[in-house]
């Protein structure tokens, strides 16, 4: 496999959530989050939840080795949500998360998104997330939506207005 990748050499596509592959990226993204976060703070999606209407779910792919995922969701017409973020470990540190990232902002500009967020978690094993979204204009933020800032949970946003 290549060292780090340019976003143009990750084919990104809808993903209906029915691959082996891409349910198991999925399980150990939650198996990650229920390890590392208090149980009342992992707003990860399950893949059920992910088919729904107001979700878009994304997978990343090289020469057809799944790289990464994630999600979409529509919270409403101007505003859109980051979920399910997740390289596969062996594409950690090789640009697949950044790819998708990229991705899922420039379909949120193109849904006519003014503002887009994330909630995520505090700690060691989110720092790597933590740099992403902010070297690509992610800063904190209120809590929105039912999420609740307190010193686990971190918001995110950027406005995706010109």
């Amino acid at each position: 496999m290549a060292s780090r990748l340019p976003p143009s050499a990750y084919a990104i596509a809808c993903d209906p959530l029915t691959d082996a592959e891409v349910l198991a990226l999925l399980q150990h993204h939650l198996d990650e989050m229920n390890a590392c976060s208090p149980a009342c703070k992992v707003h990860a999606m399950p893949a059920e939840r992910l088919r729904a209407s107001d979700v878009t779910f994304f997978a990343a792919r090289v020469d057809g080795e799944l790289a990464a995922v994630g999600a979409l969701k529509d919270l409403d017409d101007a505003t859109g949500e980051l979920k399910s973020m997740r390289a596969a470990d062996g594409w950690r540190g090789k640009g697949a998360g950044e790819a998708i990232l990229l991705h899922l902002i420039a379909e949120g500009r193109r849904r006519g998104y003014r503002w887009l967020g994330l909630e995520t978690g505090r700690g060691p094993v989110f720092e790597p997330a933590h740099a992403l979204y902010r070297k690509h204009g992610f800063t904190p933020c209120p809590a929105y939506a039912d999420y609740v800032l307190d010193d686990f949970s971190l918001c995110m946003g950027m406005d995706l207005a010109d």
